[in-house]
């Protein structure tokens, strides 16, 4: 669309609502909702113009945090409970079926925040004239909610040609540089560069900026080193080449913008540009369980686990159909930035207090044609980023840092994950290689929980045919993989069984209690969890984030974590239940639910340290991408750990029946893997 036309439409938009603050053309209790509306779309135009003129960046810290507060605080803390955007709250005010529609409505209203800040007229535009549609079906007489329903349809199917492109071309043009341009000409000694992305700034984004700013340049080109590195060394161990590549896409969290403007001057000097796009604010571009891109704290975690399905409202298959179509053509048109992208950087944070989600019975869902439908489209949406991207063309690496919120220790805390991040790569591949060594004879391993864990798992191995030459587990040691250490297999389904169980777990940012997960042949048969008392929503819970509306998943990985170190810090500073499972996994053996850790590039021959081919790269459902691909993969994988205090035995049992073990009582005790057992003796 011309800027002109849409400079036109908008100022005509804003034009027609200020009007509306002078009607009464609308019924209770309607009317209170509209204003409502009105004032916060009447209050973003004034925040885009002032933006445009760059008075923010004029503002004090003070001033800047009590615009931030405005922007945000209906939606934050208590205040969400009142708010508009709560549904349950808005189908109290407005009815059922009403509330629910209006309440997205206002989640959808919420993204001018940032398309203000980011002068993004055309999504501007487009939102305030749905609210005008909507506002105009209301005159006179209210509307059926299945009219309401069909204009917001309506309103996704029209304009999904202009939302989904614009996402592509953000994950991939580095032309769109809004936030590396921020991070790279901003003072970040200052900490209201903050307030000029336009997210919600809290304590987190403040306390870590504070931290970086007083650390040397030095230390802070080690962090992110580390992290490009890392990345590096994951196209060289996958024997990819980089040079190839013009781009990679950072991932992180406000506040660590002198880690980052380091990393993409590492990343320019391998010949990256560097790609910074932020989480995805239109419906139709957020999937339930998240978006990628670049995040800040939540105001309200409930708000966002409430309306995680809001696609409930609009989703059937023709749009589904359309939603391909239109993904498809966008690939198309930036083929050319596809084909030279590289894949994700992601700089992950923890120590957020372990959200427990309340049931929210008004809440919008998807129904079970609905979940079946949003697994199609990631399946060959899916294909689709394969298709344009090759897995065997892409690399990837994963750190993570502590938050302030993780307690009164924090920079302590922050210089023993530094420590952890960077342990020595040598000493753990030469560990690890003693566990393959005695895995590679196994016929299954066998995983028993201790106490009150009820873990009993029989993991079937692959068996090398070669074993001189080929191995079944992979040595991982740090590199797209940030901290050491682990070793893990791709197992294989027939004959795998048991039980998985965990006391608690913090997966996807979402706090499990109890969680029990029951395997035949590798698939999950049933789940449960604690969290509610409700038995039928802990079931609609683990299915929309843990099996992702699948009816069942494949166990894609098995796993044993060697960083005996990670895991006495988190049980020193009480910090287990904060720390993401990039560390926890590390932490004791691990199980994945969904596709193995070589999915889309399973062809791709991988190898060792000590130069054996890892063949475990498959499962039966992965191989299926040789007859029909659409019933190979999940499009996810969740790692869930045992920690070794519920850990009663690892044992490898060969074809013949005998055993070797690995862990008895939680302890390490395979000759030549004693060194792991240093950091307990430690306490």
């Amino acid at each position: 669309m011309a800027m002109e036309e849409i400079r036109e439409r908008y100022e005509l938009a804003m034009e027609r609502i200020r009007a509306m603050k002078q009607e009464k053309t609308v019924s209770a209790p309607f009317y209170a909702y509209f204003q409502k509306m009105a004032d916060f779309i009447l209050e973003m135009d004034a925040y885009r113009a002032s933006v445009e003129k760059g008075e923010p960046e004029r503002l004090s810290l003070a001033e800047l945090q009590e615009q931030n507060r405005r922007l945000y605080g209906d939606v934050a803390g208590g205040s969400y409970r009142e708010s508009y955007a709560n549904t349950t709250g808005a189908v109290e005010k407005l009815g059922e079926g009403y509330g629910q529609l209006l309440s997205f409505v206002y989640t959808e209203l919420r993204g001018m925040i940032i398309w203000a800040v980011e002068g993004r007229l055309t999504d501007m535009t487009v939102t305030a004239e749905l609210f005008i549609e909507l506002y105009n079906a209301f005159e006179e007489d209210t509307p059926s909610v299945e009219n309401l329903k069909e204009i917001l349809y309506w309103h996704m199917s029209d304009y999904c040609d202009v939302f989904i492109p614009d996402r592509i071309r953000e994950q991939l043009d580095p032309s769109l540089d809004f936030a590396a341009k921020l991070i790279r000409g901003a003072d970040l000694s200052d900490p209201r560069y903050l307030y000029r992305f336009g997210e919600y700034i809290t304590e987190n984004e403040l306390g870590v900026s504070r931290f970086l700013a007083g650390l040397s340049q030095s230390e802070i080109d080690a962090m992110a080193s580390t992290f490009t590195e890392g990345y590096r060394m994951g196209f060289v161990a996958a024997g990819i080449d980089l040079s190839k590549k013009k781009t990679v896409n950072i991932r992180y969290a406000l506040g660590f913008e002198r880690v980052v403007k380091a990393a993409i001057g590492q990343f320019e000097a391998m010949g990256l540009e560097s790609i910074i796009y932020r989480e995805a604010r239109h419906s139709i571009n957020r999937r339930p369980q998240g978006s990628p891109g670049y995040v800040s704290s939540k105001p309200s975690k409930q708000y966002e686990f409430d309306h995680r399905e809001d696609m409930a409202l609009y989703l059937d298959k023709k749009l589904n159909e359309r939603r391909l179509s239109v993904l498809h053509s966008a690939y198309e048109e930036y083929k050319d930035l596809a084909a030279v992208h590289a894949g994700p950087a992601v700089m992950e944070i923890f120590g957020e207090h372990p959200f427990m989600p309340e049931s929210c019975p008004a809440a919008l869902r998807l129904d079970a044609k609905q979940q079946e439908i949003m697994v199609t489209y990631n399946s060959e949406a899916g294909q689709l980023v394969n298709r344009y991207i090759p897995g065997d063309q892409r690399s990837f690496t994963i750190i993570a840092w502590p938050i302030p919120e993780i307690g009164d220790n924090y920079e302590e805390i922050f210089r023993e994950i530094v420590k952890i991040n960077n342990l020595d790569y040598h000493l753990y591949q030469g560990i690890q290689q003693k566990l393959i060594d005695a895995l590679d004879q196994g016929e299954y391993v066998y995983v028993k929980g201790a106490g009150a864990n009820r873990t009993e798992m029989y993991v079937q191995l692959w068996q090398p045919e070669n074993p001189a030459k080929e191995a079944i587990f992979e040595n991982c040691v740090a590199d797209v993989n940030i901290p050491v250490g682990e070793v893990f297999t791709s197992p294989k389904l027939t004959g795998t069984h048991g039980t998985l169980h965990v006391s608690q777990v913090y997966l996807n940012e979402l706090k499990y209690m109890d969680l029990e997960i029951r395997f035949e042949d590798g698939k999950i048969t049933s789940y449960s969890c604690k969290n509610f008392d409700d038995e039928a929503e802990n079931q609609k819970l683990l299915k929309a984030n843990v099996l992702f509306n699948h009816e069942t998943l494949p166990l894609g990985e098995f796993a044993i974590g060697t960083n005996t170190t990670a895991y006495m810090v988190a049980k020193r500073y009480d910090i287990g239940a904060k720390l993401p499972i990039l560390i926890a996994e590390k932490m004791g053996p691990h199980f994945a639910v969904g596709d193995t850790c070589y999915s889309w590039s399973e062809d791709n021959p991988v190898y060792n340290p000590d130069g054996k081919e890892i063949i475990a790269r498959d499962n039966e459902c992965s191989l299926l991408r040789k007859t029909d691909v659409s019933k190979a993969y999940f499009n996810c994988h969740t790692d869930i750990t045992i920690p070794y205090d519920e850990l009663d035995c690892i044992r490898v049992v060969r074809p013949d029946g005998s055993r070797i073990p690995l862990i008895e009582k939680g302890r390490f005790v395979l000759p030549g893997t004693e060194e792991l057992n240093k950091p307990f003796d430690g306490m």
